[in-house]
């Protein structure tokens, strides 16, 4: 009899662990999926959201399970859990180095190249971070004209603005306090290029919001046709208006690209082969165009980012 009964509490065990293994199968092959994923996160801005979204597309198209995390916070908070291993790639400026590691006073950071190998550099170094191929664009701070005077004295660059200051033309720029005062926006400006903006040339707003500035040299405001902006702004071009190229480097190169954990790269090499050519062609005045539709025209950033990424046939 007692044989009988151990019998069947083996056979009744043996049945339920088949049964709970069946049922853990599928749990633990969730888990590991899950634990797959790609998270792909970005700052809150516009374009930390089209940029994010352009990887995410990216990444979707050529089947790697993938998070959404866009839009996840600040640069310190994106950061942060980068570092943490929250999240696995996101879109960061290679100027912000300067800040991550505290060398801001190093001149590597105003030129495009230096700058990159010096943050890709450190990043591998220090954090186990890789930086794929940065975007041939400068999101710092620029100083934009209206087209019209841009075209009629045939002013592309800083040094054809400092000559047209020098030379008593009409200019009058809208900016915040903080671009007029700080060392590294307007006063660098006027140290590297040689010229000097009188307060009767200025016109200074509140807040430093960007968009204020632009409509301002765009609506002719108080006789303003220059104005404080960042290179990407999409304003710039919605509004009518051209950012001058800082070609001496008087400010920090701050150059999109695809930050991704070194971890993550190994296991997917081809990561790299698949963002490269999407970011190196993201060029200043595509960024401008594309960051337009979505905080000018009001368009959805996957939207924007998916039609831009099937202009160039990288989605089918």
């Amino acid at each position: 009899m007692l044989v009988l009964v151990a019998s069947k509490a083996l056979r009744f065990s043996t049945r339920t662990a088949v049964a709970l293994l069946f049922l853990l199968v599928p749990i633990c092959w969730s888990v590991a999926a899950a634990a797959d994923k790609i998270v792909i996160a970005s700052k809150i801005d516009t374009e930390g959201a089209l940029l994010g979204n352009i990887i995410l597309a990216t990444l979707q198209v050529h089947g790697l399970p993938v998070e959404n995390k866009l839009q996840l916070g600040p640069t310190n908070i994106v950061r942060a859990a980068i570092l943490s291993g929250q999240i696995d790639i996101y879109p960061e400026y290679t100027g912000n180095g300067a800040l991550f590691f505290h060398i801001e006073q190093d001149p590597a950071w105003k030129n495009w190249a230096r700058g990159y190998a010096l943050v890709a550099t450190l990043s591998q170094e220090k954090d186990h971070l890789v930086w794929l191929t940065p975007a041939p664009a400068n999101n710092t701070w620029v100083i934009a004209l209206r087209k019209d005077l841009a075209g009629l004295e045939r002013l592309t660059s800083m040094d054809d603005f400092a000559k047209f200051v020098a030379g008593g033309g009409r200019i009058k720029l809208a900016a915040s306090a903080e671009f007029v005062e700080s060392p590294s926006a307007l006063p660098a400006f006027e140290a590297t290029y040689g010229f000097r903006l009188s307060d009767e040339q200025l016109l200074t707003l509140s807040g430093g919001n960007t968009s204020a500035t632009l409509r301002a040299a765009a609506e002719g405001m108080s006789g303003v046709n220059a104005a404080m902006a960042y290179g990407t702004d999409g304003a710039i071009a919605a509004l009518g208006l051209v950012a001058l190229k800082d070609d001496r480097g008087a400010q920090i190169v701050y150059a999109p690209a695809p930050v991704v954990r070194e971890a993550v790269l190994q296991r997917h090499p081809a990561i790299g082969a698949w963002l490269d050519p999407v970011f190196a062609s993201l060029t200043l005045e595509t960024l401008q165009t594309l960051n337009g539709d979505i905080a000018v025209e009001g368009l959805d950033a996957a939207a924007v980012a998916a039609s831009y990424l099937k202009s160039k046939h990288l989605l089918p």
